[in-house]
Order: structure tokens, then sequence, then C-alpha cells
């Protein structure tokens, strides 16, 4: 199938043209060059790091569940190979003059994988579960940055569900309604928190709906198996609108959470792309198979997170302190040894239209910043006599081991001692949301390509703050971000609140993410293009081997 005439931008493109550059486009899929020869066998698998927490659309938190998710569901719109937004599920759509009424027309053609279309009131159904407090979802906030009318009263059960700006006009005509005029809301839609999910069989088995003898999906794939903590099972989806497009007849997602098993399964022919590759094994794969290593900067920064709501981590000189005390130079440089870039700000250099400001810190040598580190720790009250103890929480991985005790060695020439703490993936999430811990390991991965995919994290209420940091001023300037017409006074405010952020200080960011992983040479259609990573199994391919 032939790629979009040409990059659709939809952040900026005028109302009444828009409906025009949609119609130009088709959507992705796997691009096979002309001469390849394919295998006979149409099967891959992937590294997926961790058992997914959930595999229900408005309730997946985190890159193991949402990587499979994008390969069983589609939404209104998806990306190309390139990360741009092209149409999906939606064929064309246009907006209102005044860029706050969204219509959505579905595709004719878009069904389940039993059958059944897929409607306009899927979508309502989907958009209202996603804001409902008894749907509990963690990525109830998402639907609040867009204004869709009346989000932010429902999460706080201020309003009814079915009040909420969307309606089904037909069963193919889906609408959204916006409080005010989010330039990047379109490209919000490529996320999972947006996707339809068939109603009938959600409300027929309830928490069920997504074990494999009962999941029905719209994407290009659908569950075949649910091992748990073994394997998932995906199977082409012969009813997907796209199928004539898809090559890939299986796709299976391993849980391996320790990188030197994967890259061991890896070497035994059973993966086919990992999750990520472990520091410790990377300088000698780049001389054994420099070929296969495939490097791509990332929309995403890895962090320690405060929890402002425990003492002494309520102090900003501590936090500060802790926060200076990390040598990211060394880290990226003895440590992850990949490309990754020493942060300093929470947003990353890789987001499009946006260069984090310098800050105080930034600016400072490393011996500079360990000396304010002391002199911070001692304001607060802390020395050799009355030393800071705190735990440290990761998830299991070895990469992340090794950063915590890199980072605990850096905090105990301060007098800090530290006692590391590592859960899997399912206890940490649930850790973190409940607020049980003092010090966390964290990472962020853009949901879309704009600032504000970093920034919103830290607002109040947002439902990954996990830390509990306040700020009025800060929550001012990003409800003003949404309002501005403006690219300059947009960025303006975003440098504003990277500038707060440093001097408060809620989180400690290390290193900005680069996407980092093995892939077998016989698989075709992988980019290093898509700086969210989002790697789609549709557009992939098994070359003849």
């Amino acid at each position: 199938m032939k790629k979009p005439s040409k990059a659709l931008k939809l952040a900026g493109i005028p109302a009444l043209t828009l409906a025009a550059a949609i119609a130009a486009t088709t959507a992705s899929a796997a691009i096979v060059p002309a001469g390849t020869q394919l295998s006979d066998v149409q099967e891959i698998t992937r590294g997926n790091g961790a058992e997914p927490a959930s595999l229900d659309p408005q309730k997946v938190e985190g890159t193991p569940g949402s990587r499979v998710t994008r390969d069983m569901f589609e939404g209104l719109v998806t990306q190309d190979l390139e990360g741009n937004t092209i149409p999906a599920q939606a064929e064309s759509w246009n907006v209102s003059a005044d860029n706050k009424v969204f219509t959505f027309k579905l595709r004719k053609d878009a069904v389940w994988s039993n059958g059944e279309p897929v409607t306009a009131g899927d979508f309502v159904f989907a958009f209202q579960r996603a804001v409902d407090p008894v749907t509990a979802s963690n990525y109830a906030w998402y639907m609040k940055i867009p204004t869709i009318i009346n989000a932010s009263n429902i999460i706080a059960g201020k309003a009814p569900v079915d009040s909420l700006g969307v309606k089904a006009v037909d069963d193919k005509t889906f609408q959204v309604t916006l409080e005010k005029a989010v330039p990047y809301f379109i490209k919000m839609l490529a996320h999972q928190t947006t996707f339809p999910v068939p109603k009938k069989v959600v409300e027929k088995f309830g928490a069920d709906w997504t074990k494999a003898e009962n999941i029905v999906s719209n994407g290009a794939f659908v569950m075949d198996k649910w091992v748990v903590n073994e394997r998932i099972v995906l199977k082409r989806n012969t009813k997907y609108w796209n199928d004539k497009e898809t090559v890939l007849d299986q796709v299976t997602f391993l849980p391996i959470a320790s990188q030197t098993a994967e890259l061991n399964r890896y070497k035994a022919g059973e993966l086919d792309l990992t999750n990520e590759i472990s520091s410790k094994h990377f300088v000698s794969l780049q001389k054994e198979i420099p070929g296969e290593i495939k490097i791509t900067p990332q929309l995403g920064t890895y962090y320690y997170e405060f929890n402002t709501q425990v003492k002494p981590f309520d102090d900003v000189r501590v936090r500060k302190a802790l926060s200076y005390a990390i040598n990211r130079d060394a880290i990226t440089k003895s440590i992850t040894k990949k490309g990754e870039l020493p942060a300093y700000a929470f947003t990353p250099e890789a987001v499009a239209g946006f260069t984090p400001p310098a800050t105080d810190y930034s600016l400072m040598t490393q011996k500079e910043r360990n000396k304010k580190a002391k002199e911070l720790l001692e304001a607060a009250g802390y020395n050799k006599s009355n030393p800071l103890k705190l735990n440290l929480l990761y998830n299991t991985s070895e990469s992340h081991k090794d950063v915590a005790v890199a980072v605990s060695y850096m905090w105990k020439s301060l007098g800090v001692q530290t006692t590391l703490e590592n859960q899997e993936w399912k206890t940490f999430l649930d850790t973190k949301n409940e607020g049980k811990f003092e010090v966390s390991r964290a990472g962020w991965i853009g949901d879309y390509n704009e600032p504000s995919t970093m920034l919103d994290l830290k607002t109040t209420g947002h439902g990954n703050n996990d830390g509990k940091w306040y700020n009025k001023r800060y929550d001012q300037i990003m409800a003003e971000s949404r309002l501005v017409s403006s690219d300059e006074k947009r960025v303006a405010l975003y440098e504003e609140a990277e500038k707060i952020l440093a001097e408060e200080m809620p989180i400690a960011p290390i290193y900005q993410y680069v996407t980092h992983r093995m892939v077998k040479p016989w698989v075709g259609g992988y980019t290093t293009k898509n700086v969210e990573d989002n790697i789609y199994s549709r557009d992939l391919y098994i070359k003849k081997h």
C-alpha cells in the first residue's frame, strides 16, 4: 500500500482545509518493497518487558499494556511509520469554524472481529467509560486535557456521565465538542484511552470481557491466547477493514523482565524483537551484531519521583539536594551507554516544536551541584549525626537496579542511607498509585508529540502525579497553555513551567530516553523514526531467511 501522499501535520492545519488534507491520505500498513521475498511463515515474537496490568483500552497503564492494545484495537486515527497522524476507523472528519466541534465519519467497512459493525455508539460508550468514576481509569485525566465538554466535572463526580460532550449523530457519524479550541486534539486520538470498545461484549462479560474466550476487537489482530506471565498470542483479524494490507498472521508477546534472559532467548532464536537491551551487553553486541541494534530518540524521560506528602520529601531543600547529587553524565556514559542524554528538564529534546530551557542547576558543574546539595541537606537538618534515611523503589529490571545502585552511591557522599526495594510491575503500579513510597523510579513516554504530554503530568489531580505535588501557578500555566492560539506564547508558558519544576523539584529528571532493542535482520517494516515508539505489528513482515 502507498504511503500518505505527504506527512500530515494535523495540529497546525486550518479547519477549512483539514478535511481536504485528510481525504488525500490513506492508512498505514505493511509496505513490502518490490522484489522482497517473504517467508512462508508470517509469525513474529516480541519481547514486552512485563506482564500487562490490563488490556482494556480504558484501563491500560504503562507500555506493556499499550503495546498489545494498539495491535488489537484502533481508534479514530493512528500513526504512520514516521509518527504522523493519519485516518484509521474514521475515514474523514471536519471541524467547526471555532475549532471546537469535530465530526468524524466512520468507515463503512469498520467492523469488530465478530463481524458486527463498529458504530459511533461504540465510541460514545468508550469515551464516557473513560471518564466514568465507576471505571476507575488511571487515564481518566487524559480526557480532561482536550477539554471535552463536562469531562472534568464527570471525573469529579459533579455531573452525569451522559453529559460528556460526545454523541452519535448516526451509526457512522461520531461528534466531539470541546470547551476550548485545543490545537493538538486530533493527535491525542491515537491513544488507547480513546479507542472504541464493544458495548455489548463489555456489558455481557463485565471485567472478564478481555479474556481470550470473550474479547472482541477492531484492530489488525485479535487475541488467541493469554497465558498470564507466559505469553499473549494474537492472530490476524480477517475482519479488519485494511486486512488486505496486513502481512503477519500471528504476533506473540513475551513478558520478560530480565534483559539478560530476554537477550538469551533472542540469541536462541526465540525472539524476533526485544523490548530493550541490557546495558551490560550493549558494547559487546555493538561489536558482534551491530546491524541488529536499533536506536531511536524517544519522547520520554527517566526520572525519580518524590512523594511530597511524606516527610521529609515535602521539604524542597531535601528534594533539590537529592536531585543535584545525581551525576547524570556518569549514568548516561557509564551505565545506560546507549546514546541517552542527561536530563535537567522534564520535557525531552525529541518533542516537536520545543527546546527545554536551561535551568540554574543545569548550568552548574557536577562539583558545584554536589557542594550545593550538601548545603541544602544540612540546612534541612541532616548531617553525619542525623543522616537522611530513605527507601528507593523501582520495578524489577536489571537496568533500573543498575541506576538505583549508582544513585544510592552518589547519595552516600551526602551521608544519605538508602534502602533499595524492587517490585514486579503490577505491584509497583499499585504501590505508586496508593502513594506508599518515599522516592521512586519513574519514566514517562509521551502519549502525543507535544510538550503538554509531559508537563501535564505534574498538574494537580493528574492520575499519574503519584508524588501529589501541587503548585497553583503551575496549574494556571498549563490551563492557560490550552487557551492561547500563538505557538510562541504557548512555548513561553511551557518554558515557565519547566523553570517551576526545576525550582520546586517534585521530580529529579535523570536522562532522556532512547528506544533500544535488538531486531532480527529478517524483520521488515521496523521503523526508527517514531519517537513515541509506536511499532505497530500491522506494519511488520518476515522476510525469507
